[in-house]
């Protein structure tokens, strides 16, 4: 962002800024937006060659011309094929206000279909865009406009949902400013679109996963790691940790089924050498607006240093939580509020999850500055926790954090004894057996009793091709911060600590509650919910206007994003009726959680893992609101 006068400040309060990709500027200056919205133009000087940004209009504007495309990418020593909006990879940033009816269209010079998805958007469903579910796409060569009012606000994303373009580019952020200004603007405010880019082509890296699961894990534990186990827990469990997972034939280091080994991993297209730049004066606070556009890869975020406010999750505002880190999965969205105690550089140190690799950025006075990069953490290992086991694990495996035994919900709350359970009914199928509540308030001065929803599982699917592991304890992780990310001296965010501004606008208690298993097999690289991937299974049935409990047990030992389009998802975190509202849920390995959702919006709807890999081998269902 570039230093103004200070009669000019106050202009400067809502501006935004993004990366180019690591093409260098000369090699994708954008094309002009069209109608009213102006054209993106890359600010001057040398702050430019420092941060790469692009400036975005001060007003924004209802109608935009997006033209998808491709272009040699090269990042480092690597040139791959990015898919590109408007000559940008990442994509550009759009900027809507509350308010609006948009009307964007999208011409797509590609000799194949393409899409865009509008993630975590509340629109009519022929315009949320996945191709053979809720329109037929953009066809090759062809043009699509997307017409839909914007009835919130926040800091979003949009991606392709077609052909696993996302993976190679076709991502951008998506800010929407509130119909009321800020009362309390930052100084500075900056988009992160955090990615992971690789010049392998998607479907090879599918195609060697299917022929050997850990063909990208190169970090295996052997006989030295024995050693440091055994000094940590003694020897008799580190053998004996070690022989679980050889029964099992699982690897407790299979944390990323996609590593930096191929991966690098980006800030608004800039590898950590390029080192994205925001700058501040001083006093100033800083609005960080953090999108996990990868297609693989969470994250974990800090600025060594400086302590900041998470204020803002998948686009609505939270009270301020004040951390060192967060994990941040595929998908998901957090605004940070941060307030530079010193004029000097931080560094914005962004790792993978296994440590196979990092993103690096720089908050400074001026551009040029650097900051020292911390070292990276040393790498998780699964334990039988994640492997749904927590309640009967041995002492070589990590220690459970302190879990709430209850969240105010209703369910199964042990799953022994049920592992064994198989032939039942699958439970989209089951869906609309049950009556529900009519869901009408109470008359005032009289007690209406609140029934219990009526549950909707099958129980854990049976290990099968489509099914390696069944989690026989699942336990509640939202106090956990996750794998690698426990004790290590810092105060990390963990779901627990969300708490919405303000209650959600339907306060009726669920009717049904569904469950899902979340499952796989590694070995054989397949994904699906309740042992069944996509093309085998039926549609998830809901009733228009229907209040339903989503819950989710996680039988792999894998993180699961799950994006449920069309909808919030109201977390159940133990905060009562000030649940956030999240558009994305990570669902810990061995975990078990649920959320509310008020089928308001008739039509079809995808649900899913937001790894891509997983999305596209089999973890995607078809929810149909009618």
């Amino acid at each position: 962002m570039l230093h103004l006068p200070a009669r000019r400040a106050a202009s400067t309060r809502r501006r935004f800024v993004t990366g180019l990709a690591g093409l260098g500027a000369s090699a994708l200056l954008p094309d002009a937006f069209h109608g009213n919205a102006g054209a993106l133009i890359p600010a001057a000087g040398a702050e430019t060659r420092a941060a790469s940004p692009y400036a975005i209009p001060e007003r924004s504007a209802a109608h935009y011309d997006l033209t998808i495309d491709t272009r040699p990418w090269t990042v480092g020593s690597r040139t791959g094929q990015a898919f590109t909006v408007n000559g940008c990879a990442p994509a550009p940033t759009l900027r809507w206000r509350e308010g609006d009816d948009m009307v964007i269209t999208v011409h797509n010079r590609l000799h194949e279909p393409s899409s865009i998805h509008w993630h975590g958007l509340r629109l009519p469903a022929n315009m949320d865009g996945v191709p053979g579910l809720s329109y037929a796409g953009i066809p090759a060569r062809g043009s699509f406009t997307y017409r839909f009012p914007v009835r919130q606000s926040g800091t979003y994303w949009y991606h392709s949902h077609s052909a696993m373009q996302e993976a190679q580019g076709l991502a951008g952020a998506l800010v929407i400013d509130p119909a009321r200004p800020d009362p309390d603007p930052c100084e500075r405010d900056y988009v992160m679109v955090l990615s992971d880019w690789s010049d392998v082509d998607p479907h090879d890296i599918v195609s060697n996963l299917k022929q050997q699961d850990d063909y990208y894990n190169f970090r295996q534990r052997s006989v030295v790691s024995l050693f440091h186990e055994a000094r940590s827990h003694g020897l008799h469990d580190a053998l004996a940790s070690r022989l679980r997972w050889s029964r099992m034939r699982m690897s407790a280091t299979d944390i990323s089924d996609v590593s930096g080994v191929i991966y690098s991993y980006l800030i608004n297209g800039q590898t950590p050498d390029g080192n994205w730049t925001g700058l501040f004066d001083r006093g100033d606070r800083i609005r960080l607006r953090v999108i996990n556009a990868s297609a693989m890869t969470l994250f974990d975020f800090r600025i060594p240093g400086l302590r900041f406010s998470i204020v803002s999750a998948d686009g609505n505002e939270v009270e301020p939580v004040p951390v060192d880190e967060f994990r941040i999965a595929p998908a998901e969205t957090y605004d940070l509020i941060v307030s530079p105690t010193e004029l000097r550089a931080y560094t914005i140190f962004i790792q993978s999850e296994d440590r196979t690799g990092h993103a690096r950025g720089t908050l400074a006075p001026r551009p040029g500055m650097t900051a020292p990069v911390p070292p990276m953490d040393p790498r998780p290992v699964r334990s039988m926790i994640d492997m749904g086991m927590g309640m009967n694990m041995g002492r070589g495996d990590k220690a459970a954090p302190q879990h709430a035994a209850h969240r105010g919900h209703t369910g199964m709350a042990n799953m022994a004894g049920m592992a064994d359970m198989a032939g039942m009914a699958d439970m989209a199928g089951m869906a609309g057996m049950h009556g529900a509540d009519d869901g009408a308030p109470p008359v005032e001065g009289r007690v209406k009793p609140v029934p219990a929803p009526v549950v909707v599982d099958p129980g854990p699917p049976p290990r099968n091709v489509e099914n390696q592991n069944i989690a026989r304890h699942p336990i509640d992780r939202l106090d956990d911060p996750g794998d690698g990310l426990e004790h290590n001296g810092r105060r990390v965010l963990t779901y627990a600590m969300l708490r919405a501004l303000k209650p959600g606008p339907d306060r009726r208690p669920p009717s049904r509650e569904i469950v899902l298993h979340l499952t796989g097999n590694m070995m054989r690289y397949i994904w699906g919910f309740n042992g069944k991937k996509f093309s085998e299974a039926p549609a998830v049935r809901l009733r228009l206007n229907e209040r339903v409990r989503i819950t989710l047990i996680n039988d792999t030992m894998m993180e699961h994003p799950i994006h449920l389009h069309g909808f919030w998802s109201e977390l159940e975190n133990g905060q009562g009726d000030l649940r956030p509202n999240k558009h994305t849920v990570l669902s810990q390995p061995g975990s078990r959680l649920s959320y509310l959702v008020t089928a308001d919006t008739p039509g079809m709807w995808a649900m899913h893992c937001h790894l891509i890999y997983h999305m596209h081998l089999g973890m995607f269902r078809t929810v149909v609101v009618s």
